[in-house]
């Protein structure tokens, strides 16, 4: 009897022992379980994840940021033109001519020079819908002569926009005024009118990724009646985008009625805006005149460059003002500008 409990005992020890061996490394897997995620940053789909941005960046990238900063906030330019009260333009004024407001305050002259010689970075803008059908081919002859006059080889540069419902260009930059009147000439009206995108496209897509190496003069030549009847974008969206390339546009109405029309309107808030003019060649021997009055002032202007007073650089639209010292001169230029984003 004794030995039957002491087998049993013992069979029981045994099994005891064996259940604590099997459990034993099971209390040890949390602490691997949860070590395992660091040993991998892939995500579940294989890819390679985008490097994150250094949380403690050099000092030395910090102070090139705050740098490139600083030259933007220290040169603002400005191009302008000044005229008498006949509409003649003066072109031997002098610095001290002039008083800049940024912001309404007043702003730090850096440079000012006569610019009658800058290179000119142009798009010809012509409205190819089918509400301008009437007088197209002479409006195309028009402004082949006045791309033929204004570009000079191996200087300036244009381009050729067509546009209806879609803009489409016909001729990239180049300083082949042979090319650019092909391009003007492969121009044929029929659809829609869609105006501000065509401005939207040739400021952003056009001149706004053009490598500019240098000071440059940048300019639309607008030709249409002013109606939009399938833009994507607004006026206004249209306006800015000319204001953050820094193109000063020159629209000439098609309009034939003889009074001015709800599309006129747009094409004067588009010019005024940007620091252009709007013309109006109620006939069609006016269209000619038009294109002569753009080359002669983009050959007759100024060049300033300024400090604002209390620049912030956080995106925000500034106003621009140039004020003549003789209340008899008036003075053209755009409207403001966009800051930069820090």
């Amino acid at each position: 009897m004794k030995s039957r409990i002491f087998l049993l005992l013992v069979a029981f020890l045994m099994l005891a022992g064996s259940l604590i061996g099997q459990t034993a490394p099971a209390a040890s897997m949390p602490s691997a379980a949860q070590n395992a995620p660091a040993k991998t940053n892939s995500p579940p789909d294989g890819k390679t994840p985008a490097p994150a941005p250094p949380e403690n960046p050099s000092k030395s990238d910090s102070e090139e940021s705050v740098t490139t900063i600083v030259h933007v906030v220290n040169e603002v330019r400005v191009v302008f033109t000044v005229t008498d009260r006949h509409g003649h333009y003066i072109k031997d004024l002098k610095s001290n001519d002039f008083r800049v407001i940024d912001d309404n305050k007043p702003a730090e002259l850096r440079s000012f020079r006569s610019e009658t010689d800058l290179p000119l970075q142009v798009g010809l803008l012509v409205d190819a819908s089918n509400s301008v059908r009437d007088r197209f081919k002479f409006e195309q002859e028009a402004a082949i002569e006045f791309l033929n006059a204004i570009i000079r080889p191996r200087y300036d540069k244009a381009f050729v926009v067509g546009f209806d419902a879609t803009p489409e260009v016909t001729q990239d930059f180049t300083d082949d005024t042979g090319n650019l009147s092909a391009g003007v000439r492969m121009l044929r009206p029929g659809g829609g009118t869609a105006l501000y995108d065509a401005l939207y496209f040739a400021c952003r897509d056009k001149l706004m990724k053009r490598e500019q190496t240098g000071p440059v003069r940048r300019a639309i030549i607008l030709l249409t009646d002013g109606e939009d009847n399938l833009s994507h974008v607004t006026r206004e969206e249209a306006i800015e985008m000319a204001q953050r390339a820094e193109a000063i546009v020159y629209t000439i109405s098609t309009n034939i009625s003889g009074m001015k029309g709800k599309g006129d309107k747009v094409l004067e808030r588009i010019a005024e805006a940007t620091g252009g003019r709007a013309f109006f060649p109620f006939q069609m021997r006016d269209v000619s005149d038009a294109f002569l009055s753009i080359q002669e002032e983009l050959r007759s202007q100024y060049a300033v460059a300024y400090k604002p007073a209390d620049f912030a650089a956080n995106g925000r639209y500034r106003t621009i003002e140039i004020l003549a010292q003789d209340k008899n001169l008036k003075v053209r230029t755009r409207k403001g500008y966009y800051a930069p984003k820090q």
